[in-house]
């Protein structure tokens, strides 16, 4: 069975508190037990010392002197506290043993000691200093023993059952206090602990409040300051300075950010603005001088062809970046019902027309999927899924494509058979100008912003995308919200 564990501070503090006031009581309550045994011990061997052999000693002739009296009793007991035990030895054997009873004034009745209680009296030294005995037929004594005048030892004992019953009570008075001030300091300390912690529950509610907050991207207003409450303990006042500053730091930061991203994302769609028009003109201008009809030189035609044709690339680079600079500005997408079917059959028919050497499929229910959205811009989603998969795959890849409507919302899948996404590129594949170098194999030629548009335009619709791959089957899937509250998402950032 397992200890129970002391989770909080609040509670180790009251428990490591009562240990020690657990310690301390007990360590109180155990010395003066012992001193008051010890001074009630040390007060029968005064009176032990007081009273000294003279009870003993009047055993051995008390029969003569009183000869009328019952067989039983003998000695003489004037001035001898009832229990007072009186016992003779003649060489280690017991000749007499009495003690004095309450209902006994004038002698006192003889007492049978087994073997073993004359043995452990016999083993006394003759000092008269009182020794604790334990005799089977009396119980507790405390001895005290005196050499003879006839060579015999005389032995004088108090009984140590009013010392023992004394220090019983006072154990049991201080075993009921200990656990009343426990009780009482327990759930006293409790409240202390809890009222001096207050503040530290303060500043954890602060934290907790700032850990919920969306600080990836986007404008970040942080809450209110730990309070600055006057200072119950110097520890919690500097945890709370410390707590103030580190919050006011990651503010300024994140202000910087979001500022620094907004003009990178002012740059970024101002410059594919403006890229757009020379970029057009110079593709213009290659295409005009193909069309020339007077004989050009071979070389000359290839330079005018590449022209053309890494203008129309990078025409297609610059539309990628200022679609993605829009999405990132936040702004409206067009919301209108779309046909999904209609949109994944066409986007099939083209991806099979630009890659006849793969196997295309589809999956799609019997009715029709229709869903509010930007058609335009899930057309692009869906062809740069299909780009993404033909690019990357080797001719004879199966490619599948999958259409269903599911609690709520469409859901959209293609799954290859080829040979998976590299490891190193797995965390960071929806981010801008990440693209594998081939078919998972050879170059493809991907601008590395396909993907990152798919991922823009799934969150403008309140989707996601995501990605399971492993050799011989990678799956995107797309979640899209159908639905106008998708209108009210944000920023990717």
């Amino acid at each position: 069975m397992k200890r129970p564990r002391l989770h909080t501070l609040r509670a180790r503090l009251t428990a490591g508190m009562l240990v020690l006031l657990t310690v301390g009581c007990a360590t109180v309550g155990g010395t003066a037990v012992l001193e008051l045994g010890g001074f009630l011990t040390g007060r029968l061997d005064q009176q032990l010392s007081d009273t000294g052999s003279v009870f003993a000693a009047s055993l051995e002739h008390s029969r003569t002197a009183h000869d009328d009296h019952d067989g039983d009793e003998h000695g003489d007991t004037r001035r001898q506290a009832t229990g007072t035990l009186g016992i003779r030895l003649v060489d280690g054997a017991v000749t007499n043993a009495a003690v004095v009873h309450a209902d006994s004034s004038t002698s006192a009745l003889t007492v049978d000691l087994s073997a073993g209680d004359a043995r452990a009296l016999a083993a006394l030294p003759p000092d008269g200093t009182g020794h604790s005995v334990e005799l089977s037929s009396l119980g507790d004594y405390r001895v005290a023993a005196w050499p003879g005048r006839d060579g015999d030892v005389l032995l004088t004992g108090l009984p140590l059952e009013p010392v023992e019953a004394a220090v019983h009570r006072l154990e049991l008075v201080a075993a009921i206090v200990l656990g009343l001030v426990l009780i009482g300091a327990g759930v006293a300390g409790a409240l202390w602990v809890r009222w001096s912690l207050r503040p530290l529950s303060r500043i954890a509610s602060t934290a907790t409040r700032v850990s919920e907050l969306p600080l990836g991207s986007g404008e970040v207003a942080l809450p209110a300051r730990a309070p600055d409450t006057p200072p119950r303990s110097r520890e919690v006042d500097q945890v709370t300075h410390a707590l103030n500053r580190m919050l006011g730091h990651v503010e300024n930061a994140l202000t910087q950010r979001h500022r620094s991203e907004e003009r990178l994302r002012s740059f970024s769609a101002d410059a594919s603005h403006e890229l757009r028009t020379p970029v057009a003109s110079v593709r213009g201008h290659a295409e005009l001088a193909l069309l020339h009809p007077g004989p050009v030189p071979p070389d000359i035609t290839r330079a005018l062809e590449r022209i053309a044709a890494e203008s129309s690339r990078m025409g297609a680079m610059v539309d990628d970046l200022l679609l993605l600079a829009r999405l990132d500005a936040g702004r409206p997408l067009e919301r209108e019902q779309v046909d999904l079917t209609r949109l994944v059959l066409d986007a099939v028919t083209d991806a099979r027309a630009a890659g006849p050497g793969h196997h295309w499929s589809l999956e799609l229910p019997e009715e029709p999927i229709t869903m509010c959205g930007d058609a335009h811009r899930l057309q692009q989603l869906l062809a740069n899924l299909l780009a993404n998969a033909r690019l990357h795959t080797p001719p004879g890849t199966d490619i599948t494509v999958r259409a269903a409507s599911v609690d709520g919302g469409v859901w959209l899948t293609v799954t290859d058979n080829g040979p998976g996404i590299p490891a190193d590129l797995r965390e960071n594949l929806f981010e801008r100008f990440v693209h594998g170098d081939g078919p998972r194999g050879e170059h493809g030629g991907g601008t590395g912003l396909g993907l990152s548009i798919v991922d823009a335009v799934a969150a403008a619709h309140g989707g996601t995308v995501t990605v399971t791959t492993e050799p011989g089957a990678t799956t995107f899937t797309v979640r899209l919200a159908d639905g106008a509250g998708a209108e009210n998402q944000g920023s990717r950032g």
